[in-house]
């Protein structure tokens, strides 16, 4: 056999190896494999802490109680969509608590300054984009480690945010401040505004992790980084614009919290992180990448607000609530490597 003859099947072999690590890696999708899938398990948890505080309290069910809980886990959830394409590529962003509380002072001195809600947008998405880029270009280009650098960038952003605000609270948004909150704090049809933002966004995400080349080419990333760049996927580009759309999603959060609040202040969004990286590895992202789930977001993000919201209407001290969120944290990776071990 001639060596142009053996080069050519020793290529096709590494491509079919390369295809079949990429699509061993992919999204799990189909009604037949939702009961293999760890969103589906949480959602259930959910109904079953429902049930119990259903029994256990009178206002849990309630309008208003239903109202807050699906408002507040709809932050956590914006957040952790983002963060879940991080995590998909071996990743992780431990900067968006303190990105939150930057996004905040930039988008309230932007506004109070007399510029309109558009402005205020911008100027909060860029803020966020910025941040998202530096870390991306730190990470994929110069091989430094994504906990070192967002550690980093957690430090810097919230300090930069004390710098820019004065340590002072901004509560006056200028022209469009009445539009501003409204779009924050208000509901349509009886749902709050941040939740159709959050259904939206989510179904945006499912369409990219499904149907997209982006989309592929984050699972390829994180299943295989090496088979990955062979296959000819622009690794580097694609880990910075991983980390600018979880920056973004942040940003965006920053946008609709504010509004909600009804001011901003430089210590917004401290330990943010844990509850969005929770809710993220909760609803299924697996911290050694390759799998990512749609709707594992939003679901980890109601189940981290559930437990908060039951605490309180139990009688039971608040100071009681990261203690939950990290045993079901913990939970949750145990499920996955018990699943990996099942698999092999």
């Amino acid at each position: 056999m001639s060596d142009a003859t053996q080069d050519t099947q020793a290529t096709a072999t590494d491509h079919a190896a390369i295809d079949d690590s990429i699509t061993s890696h992919r999204e799990v999708s189909g009604f037949g494999a939702v009961l293999r899938t760890q969103p589906f398990w949480v959602f259930m948890a959910i109904c079953a802490i429902g049930l119990v505080m259903s029994f256990v309290s009178d206002a849990f069910m309630t309008e208003r109680n239903m109202f807050n809980i699906t408002r507040n886990m709809a932050f956590f959830g914006i957040m952790a969509l983002g963060m879940s394409a991080v995590i998909c590529t071996a990743g992780i962003d431990l900067s968006v608590g303190s990105l939150l509380g930057l996004c905040a002072i930039t988008l309230g001195l932007t506004m109070q300054a007399g510029w309109g809600i558009e402005a205020g947008f911008i100027v909060c998405m860029i803020t966020a984009a910025i941040v998202g880029f530096i870390n991306g270009v730190l990470i994929a280009y110069l091989r430094m480690a994504p906990f070192v650098v967002t550690l980093g960038m957690l430090a810097m952003a919230r300090s930069i945010a004390m710098v820019l605000s004065n340590n002072k609270m901004i509560y006056e948004f200028g022209p469009d401040m009445e539009l501003f909150e409204w779009i924050g704090g208000e509901s349509m049809l009886g749902v709050p505004n941040v939740v159709w933002v959050l259904i939206v966004l989510t179904a945006v995400f499912w369409w990219v992790w499904k149907f997209t080349t982006w989309g592929r080419w984050v699972v390829a990333i994180g299943g295989n980084p090496e088979a990955a760049k062979l296959a000819g996927i622009p690794v580097e580009r694609m880990i910075v614009s991983v980390y600018m759309v979880c920056s973004m999603c942040t940003g965006l959060a920053a946008f609709m919290f504010i509004g909600y609040t009804g001011s901003a202040t430089n210590g917004m969004g401290v330990t943010y992180e844990l509850n969005v990286i929770a809710a993220t590895v909760i609803g299924g992202a697996n911290l050694m990448g390759g799998v990512v789930y749609a709707l594992g977001a939003p679901i980890g993000a109601a189940l981290v607000e559930l437990i908060r919201n039951s605490l309180l209407l139990a009688g039971i001290p608040a100071l009681w609530q990261q203690f939950f969120v990290g045993l079901f944290l913990i939970l949750a990776v145990l499920l996955e490597q018990i699943r990996n071990r099942g698999g092999k």
